[in-house]
């Protein structure tokens, strides 16, 4: 019989080794349409964000539309999220972050994260506490943004984020023809 591999995404504290750097999957174009809603939706009113003209006058941007800080920090926060804190069940900081390069519409983010520290939580027996160092590069491999986060992660033996893949009524998948 062949191997049934379980629905799971993410790591759990088990998994992480400090020195560790994890390379996140995805990266992300950021399109004008994504830079408008965001600077729309937290009602940021600097214009070098949606005024091309104004933009012109900006010695740091070169002259271009800078997309918003607060979308470049949640794009690599997501980013990151598969790897650092896809069974995370509390953020418990952020610490020094830094916006070291402009991101621009059309430019495509990636991240990755070393694991800087690990311990096991004092109040909570199943759970343990991550400590990573994150940043996002753009396709130029220019560093944009960098932070210190931890999360609390359960350990396997908590059995959160497992086994949730419902049994279907109607048995297992079988293979054509078997």
């Amino acid at each position: 019989m062949a191997t049934v591999h379980p629905a799971q995404l993410g790591l759990f504290f088990d998994d992480y080794v400090v020195g560790d750097t994890y390379q996140h999957p995805f990266g992300r174009t950021i399109s004008e349409a994504d830079s408008t809603w965001f600077t729309l939706l937290t009602c940021n009113t600097n214009q070098n964000h949606f005024n091309a003209h104004l933009a012109q006058s900006n010695p740091i941007t070169g002259g271009r539309v800078i997309i918003n800080s607060g979308l470049t920090v949640a794009l690599v926060l997501g980013l990151s999220v598969i790897d650092m804190s896809q069974n995370a069940v509390a953020n418990l900081g952020w610490t020094d972050i830094k916006l070291t390069h402009p991101a621009y519409v059309g430019d495509t983010i990636y991240a990755e994260s070393i694991c800087i520290d690990m311990r096991e939580s004092a109040s909570r027996p199943t759970m343990g506490i991550i400590t990573m160092r994150t940043r996002g590069l753009n396709q130029d491999g220019d560093e944009i943004v960098s932070w210190t986060r931890s999360v609390m992660i359960p350990k396997k033996e908590a059995g959160i984020g497992q086994d949730y893949f419902p049994q279907a009524k109607t048995g297992p998948l079988e293979m054509p023809g078997a």
